[in-house]
């Protein structure tokens, strides 16, 4: 079963950098499973969401023609839990991009209730550093054929929806 660990895109600039929010409510199942009486959102479904965030970041900077995969997490730091109720706000960068992969920041905040998804003022609650392999095209298409399984489906479309309302923000001023 493969998750998506962001709601949507509120900022994207091709090539450098993408902003992702995920609101976490309580009726998510892992909150039932995962420290049952406290419901946390597990570690490593904050890292796929920033992970997620930033490998659209890094497959749209390439028109997606590349097959773009997690390939190893170079450093990551949680300075607390995130709990049911709040709201992440993933924020990526690209530090590097070549044709062999690409190598993102990214730093996890908390909003508080009521407070706007613009430039965060709180601390980090997390933050990362993710390497991306681009697989090589002869041995993907052996592996997967035609099919970009990293690209398919809800992430792309939710960064449509993202370009989508950016042209709407840009004509309306």
């Amino acid at each position: 079963m493969r998750w998506i660990w962001i709601d949507r895109f509120v900022k994207f600039e091709r090539g450098k950098s993408a902003r992702a929010v995920k609101k976490l409510s309580l009726a998510e199942d892992y909150f039932q499973q995962h420290m049952p009486g406290y419901p946390i959102m597990p570690a490593c479904f904050i890292l796929e969401g920033l992970a997620q965030t930033g490998g659209i970041l890094v497959g749209e900077a390439n028109d997606f023609k590349e097959k773009v995969v997690l390939a190893k997490i170079t450093s990551a730091k949680f300075h607390r839990e995130a709990v049911a109720g709040e709201t992440l706000l993933y924020d990526t960068e690209i530090v590097t991009l070549r044709p062999e992969g690409a190598s993102i920041v990214g730093k996890v905040y908390t909003l508080a209730p009521g407070q706007s998804i613009g430039e965060p003022v709180n601390p980090p609650m997390a933050e990362a550093e993710i390497f991306f392999a681009h697989l090589d095209k002869s041995r993907s298409q052996q592996l997967f054929g035609d099919l970009n399984f990293v690209f398919s489906g809800e992430l792309k479309h939710l960064l449509g929806l993202a370009k989508v309302a950016a042209q709407r923000t840009d004509g309306a001023t």
